[in-house]
């Protein structure tokens, strides 16, 4: 029964013939950097507009193109926040602060021992 379910590597056929495209294994990839290298692809030649060369988060530079101005409203929108929440005060400062004027509205309330 292992013999008839064995089969050779010649037998089977990882890939149909004819339907595939060709492979690159040395595609040139040319960036709008400057930067070429190759990899495998099935396009012989590959234009890109950012690569790791010129890509701000492996270059450490913030290079955004925007042409609707979504990036610098959207940082105009955070510096707003962040200064509204350097400005605005906790939650933890607002309980103490009421805790601070409830002992006061109670020391008031209660009789003293000098009034009785």
């Amino acid at each position: 029964m292992v013999d008839s379910i064995a089969l050779s590597l010649s037998d089977l056929h990882l890939m149909q013939d004819g339907i595939h495209p060709t492979y690159y294994p040395d595609a040139k990839i040319v960036c709008a950097c400057g930067k070429t290298f190759s990899v495998g692809s099935t396009v012989k030649e590959l234009h890109v507009e950012i690569c790791s060369n010129c890509h701000p988060f492996y270059t450490g530079k913030q290079k955004l193109v925007d042409a609707a101005r979504r990036v610098e409203r959207f940082q105009t929108q955070s510096d707003k926040k962040s200064t509204v929440a350097t400005a605005r005060k906790g939650r933890k400062a607002k309980r103490a602060k009421l805790e601070v004027r409830k002992s006061k509205t109670a020391k008031s309330a209660r009789p003293t021992p000098e009034t009785e």
